[in-house]
């Protein structure tokens, strides 16, 4: 495989020279580039990307940081955010950390050391791991990692209140609410939305159970609901968790809207393939993947931002579990 090296002795030129033709950095008059590009095509050489980077200070190249590659909701994302990267000529880089800090501190000192150009975060960064994050152009989806950066969000109030004003309004009096983590903004958001407008509803009653978006059994959906028999009325956190406990709650002898009418969040795939069809917040997937990608290459090409922190409206998409 051919070098820069080879390319500057076949283009009888330096290979400063040759450098400057492949970054398009510094005078090189038309009829030397046009002896360093003929050897370039005969060679079939290619540039070596770290060695380029090293050059411009920084790779062509967007990473992104996600939790894992279990939720479709992100993966459906990362793939109109990669091809939005794509369009703008870089690179897209896909790393996962889960809740091991040393695996996330490795991957920003990779990071670091690769000079990679900027980084979309969709996932919690460890307080430790923000003291590692390179300074570069940053976005976070769905968290704030700092105040300074900007983030993209869905309204997850908005979200919760949309559930409880349709379960309101379809006579529900004993709800069971199955929130994600509470130390996430997301689900902290979306309980708090919902419980404000129960709280207008003095014979609504509402028993609420946390549960882990990444690692929640049906074991636990299935003990919950079987201690309140009475439940006609069911919001769930995610998608996936509506999806469990619609299963479960046939299992218990409910019918799904007869008896219990059950609301998701999210409005993945499965909200359309479950039995009955699942009634979710749906979250606007592509206008919150445009905006993060577009906000991300303003900030990699200096340019002002309209907003700091941008939250995008929700909407109710209703199906049979209502």
């Amino acid at each position: 495989m051919a070098n820069i090296k080879d390319v500057a002795k076949k283009a009888n030129v330096s290979v400063a020279t040759v450098s400057r033709v492949i970054n398009n950095k510094g005078y090189v008059n038309h009829h030397t580039r046009s002896l360093v590009e003929a050897a370039i095509k005969e060679l079939n050489y290619v540039p070596n990307e770290v060695a380029r980077s090293l050059f411009r200070k920084s790779s062509k190249t967007i990473g992104i940081v996600l939790y894992d590659l279990k939720n479709e909701f992100f993966n459906e994302m990362i793939s109109q955010m990669e091809a939005l990267i794509f369009k703008h000529g870089y690179q897209t880089t896909i790393c996962t950390i889960g809740d091991d800090t040393e695996r996330e501190k490795t991957y920003l000192r990779m990071f670091k050391t690769n000079k990679i150009a900027g980084l979309i975060i969709c996932a919690d960064i460890s307080p430790s791991g923000i003291n590692e994050l390179p300074d570069i152009p940053l976005v976070s989806l769905e968290r704030l990692v700092k105040d300074s950066n900007p983030s993209i969000d869905c309204d997850n109030v908005m979200g919760g209140e949309l559930a409880a004003k349709k379960l309101a309004a379809s006579h529900c009096k004993h709800i069971l609410q199955f929130t994600g983590p509470l130390n996430l903004a997301c689900s902290e958001e979306r309980s708090v939305g919902f419980l404000n407008v129960l709280a207008d509803f003095p014979d609504v009653f509402v028993h609420s159970l946390e549960l882990d978006f990444n690692t929640f059994t049906e074991a636990e959906i299935s003990d919950f609901i079987v201690k309140y028999p009475e439940v006609d009325g069911v919001f769930a956190a995610s998608d996936r968790i509506a999806a469990v406990a619609l299963k479960c709650l046939k299992k218990a002898g409910k019918r799904i809207p007869e008896d219990v009418k059950v609301i998701g969040f999210d409005n993945i795939s499965i909200a359309q393939m479950t039995d009955p069809t699942l009634t979710t917040i749906s979250q606007p997937i592509h206008a919150m993947s445009e905006l993060a990608t577009n906000t991300l290459f303003k900030l990699i090409n200096k340019e002002e931002i309209d907003q700091l922190h941008q939250i995008i409206p929700v909407e109710l998409i209703e199906r049979e579990s209502t």
